[in-house]
């Protein structure tokens, strides 16, 4: 498994960035490795949301298929992992004062062994982790005047 954390600071009130990330069909405007997000049925927000996410991540290209499994407005929204990687993820907002917001963002991830295990998660940890990176400046990017 690979736990892979990052987080930012947000020019922009909790409030606001919860009213665009709770969007979850928006998350392809920020997220590079977020190709294409599709719903399984008509609920979009809270608890149990189902949907595929077609992920790239360099040559790799998967279908990520997701259920949400934790939603506090403005402050949480938590994954299950449900396709060929599996594992949780978690997005956490909190004021940090100065109308700014803290954004982190934590996966647990588990590959299948044709994508080397174990193994192959430690070496995609990095490159994870510069994603999400990347994806969070893009996230920050949105409220930037």
């Amino acid at each position: 498994m690979a736990t892979i954390r990052v987080s930012t600071i947000i020019d922009a009130p909790p409030a606001d960035v919860w009213a665009d990330v709770r969007h979850i069909e928006t998350h392809v405007d920020w997220m590079q490795d977020a190709v294409a997000i599709r719903f399984h049925d008509d609920q979009r927000e809270g608890p149990g949301v189902v949907f595929d996410c077609d992920t790239r991540v360099g040559p790799f290209r998967l279908t990520d298929r997701m259920q949400t499994t934790e939603w506090v407005d403005q402050a949480v929204m938590g994954v299950r992992h449900e396709g060929v990687v599996t594992g949780v993820g978690r997005f956490t907002l909190g004021d940090d004062g100065d109308g700014r917001s803290r954004f982190a963002w934590e996966e647990t991830l588990q590959f299948p062994w044709w994508m080397g295990g174990p193994i192959g998660a430690l070496l995609a940890k990095p490159v994870l982790r510069g994603v999400w990176r990347r994806n969070l400046r893009n996230l920050s990017a949105r409220f930037s005047s």
